[in-house]
């Protein structure tokens, strides 16, 4: 009778370990099997995070149901055991509450392709490059250095500047005395050549007169981009400007101020 015993107690919690990772390890592979068909527009870092959060959730589970059973083999009445878990489970939910906003918020992130590590974004007016995206915070790095870490269920608001192609514009200032039929023919031509040489998806294009200013006629130009190039482009461009204008002798007006004498 005793041996009986001492091979239930030891044998049956063998076999519930053996068989729940068994069990785990097959549920795993259909898990990835199924959500990488589901998510093949996600890329594959947001589909690892997706798929290992689903995984660490089944497994957890499957443990929790291994631990009732052999409780149960060793005769401790685990219907208590629920009963005060469910309570302890409850009070813990209040307390974690804002984790699990957190979290579910994270996942909607990946779910939803809102945006990914590279991406630059603007969140409550502040603009840089995502570093890091978890499940509880994500990280974005401005341009001069700064980096931002918010928790997932502040973000609220969205600008991804990534998702589309840009435009970088670039306003261009010419006297009055210029003769606007050449100023145009140039900047036609500095697009072109600027375009070709920066290997452009689409070419720069001159739009036209954007505004009459006090000392000046502002010309615009737009240039197709990426958000994290536009910048760069447009010093360049009004750089290659500033030096045809002056072989050509076309003048960029500057503020002047004219004194009387009484």
């Amino acid at each position: 009778m005793l041996e009986k015993i001492l091979v239930k107690e030891i044998v049956a919690p063998v076999i519930i370990i053996t068989s729940s990772v068994l069990f785990y390890m097959v549920i795993s592979r259909i898990t990835k099997k199924v959500f990488r068909v589901k998510t093949k527009r996600i890329n594959e870092k947001r589909q690892k995070t997706f798929i290992g959060l689903i995984n660490n959730c089944i497994r957890y589970f499957i443990i929790a149901i291994a631990i009732m059973m052999i409780l149960e083999v060793y005769g401790i009445d685990t219907k208590s055991l629920v009963a005060s878990l469910g309570v302890l489970s409850l009070v813990a939910g209040l307390a974690l509450q804002d984790i699990l906003k957190d979290i579910i918020v994270g996942c909607s992130i990946i779910l939803e392709d809102q945006f990914s590590v590279g991406d630059t974004i603007t969140i409550n007016g502040f603009t840089g490059t995502v570093i890091d995206l978890g499940l509880k915070t994500t990280r974005i790095k401005a341009y001069s250095g700064e980096v931002k870490i918010l928790s997932n269920r502040n973000i609220t608001e969205i600008i991804n500047h990534t998702v589309v192609e840009n435009n970088a514009l670039v306003d261009i200032t010419v006297d009055y005395t210029s003769n606007l039929q050449e100023v145009r023919e140039t900047l036609n031509e500095i697009c072109e050549s600027f375009s070709k040489e920066n290997s452009l998806s689409h070419p720069a294009e001159c739009l036209g007169v954007e505004d009459l200013g006090d000392s000046g006629i502002t010309i615009r130009v737009s240039i197709p981009t990426s958000y994290s190039d536009k910048f760069a482009l447009a010093r360049k461009f009004r750089e290659q400007v500033k030096n045809i204008f002056e072989e050509k002798g076309i003048k960029i007006p500057y503020p002047q101020v004219v004194v009387h004498n009484g």
